[in-house]
């Protein structure tokens, strides 16, 4: 990460936990959103990041070219449209969508 991106996520307090080696408080991380649809680093995990963020109505169609992309749902429920399909996820669950997967999340 470079070190203007480091000290952005250090001072909203969400990736301190990682240099501290300490657990990480999900919700009370939550509570530092003020925005929607706009993901923040809590974690780092060998050459991946551990995202958080809140979802609220539709996004735009889109999809990753190098990277798969991880929905793990603590609140709420989350539906995923896929060209083909739809998925949809509630607490407690996850969906894995893979690199070059052309999706839509819709809260």
């Amino acid at each position: 990460m470079p070190p203007s991106e480091e000290v952005a996520y250090r001072s909203n307090g969400l990736m301190e936990a990682i240099w501290n080696m300490e657990e990480v408080k999900v919700a009370q991380k939550f509570d530092l959103f003020s925005n929607y649809w706009n993901p923040k680093i809590a974690a780092g995990l060998n050459d991946s990041y551990i995202k958080l963020t809140e979802f609220k109505g539709e996004f735009v169609w889109h999809y990753h070219e190098k990277e798969d992309e991880l929905f793990f749902m603590m609140k709420g429920r989350l539906a995923i449209k896929l060209r083909d399909r739809e998925v949809r996820i509630r607490p407690g669950e996850f969906v894995v969508i893979p690199r070059r997967v052309d999706y839509r999340p819709m809260a």
